[in-house]
């Protein structure tokens, strides 16, 4: 999940809003944009698409990425 977090953070800094004001524009808790720009994985997808949304994306099932 940190990398649409990243991705979250890194856009909505272009955009120059702060996570309240993302927050508010999106709809979302200020408490979920905090979890979902930290990583947190057990986020809702619901919500994320919701914050994605914002920027034309959504998130969508592809392959895990391996670790090695």
């Amino acid at each position: 999940m940190s990398r649409i977090g990243d991705y979250v953070k890194q856009e909505r800094k272009k955009l120059g809003l702060t996570q309240e004001e993302f927050a508010m524009r999106t709809g979302l808790g200020l408490r979920f944009v905090r979890d979902l720009e930290q990583g947190k994985e057990t986020v809702r997808m619901d919500k994320v698409n919701q914050a994605l949304a914002l920027f034309d994306c959504e998130a969508v099932p592809g392959r895990k990425e391996r670790r090695i």
